[in-house]
């Protein structure tokens, strides 16, 4: 009889810091090239942990010390690219581990960001996703965005990304 899996280690939520960012490239450009969300041409900007630090908040969420989740949060600047006032706050690049999903993990880094734009003074929250990731849909939906398609736009010709928006 084979011995019972350990249970998970429970998962935090945390600000990355830069000790963090070899694991969030890494995740972060697996994920998107393993699952065929990005082209070649936009992993080095999925890669660029440092540069989007500069121009968000980063978070984390482990499993133990382990990096499992992460997301940007964009309170201002081009960095959000959807936002169209200083109302709106964005996240950006949420990204869970494919061995721990189904967990909540992507609810709970979402969750921070909305708590983190509610403190900044943000009155909505805007996001892009492509069609394709219709599990990140599912869990915008559970937690209350719309979809805003008179805001949907293409960054390139051929990457048509839908938005969706929540009232904070």
């Amino acid at each position: 009889m084979a011995a019972p899996s350990p249970a998970p280690l429970p998962v935090t939520v945390d600000d990355a810091v830069p000790a963090d960012f070899p694991a969030i490239a890494d995740l972060t450009v697996g994920v998107y090239r393993d699952e065929e969300l990005a082209s070649d041409a936009y992993l080095p900007q999925l890669a660029d942990v440092e540069g989007r630090a500069g121009r968000s908040r980063l978070f984390v969420a482990r499993e133990g010390s382990r990096v499992v989740g992460a997301v940007a949060l964009v309170l201002d600047g081009d960095f959000g690219e959807i936002t169209e006032s200083a109302d709106e706050a964005a996240f950006r690049m949420l990204v869970v581990d494919p061995a721990v999903r189904g967990r909540g993990i992507g609810e709970v880094l979402v969750t921070e960001c909305l708590d983190r734009a509610r403190a900044a003074g943000k009155r909505r929250m805007v996001l892009s996703t492509d069609p394709v990731m219709t599990a990140a849909h599912r869990l915008y939906g559970r937690l209350g965005f719309t979809r805003l398609p008179e805001r949907d736009w293409a960054p390139r010709p051929g990457i048509d990304l839908l938005v969706y928006a929540l009232d904070l």
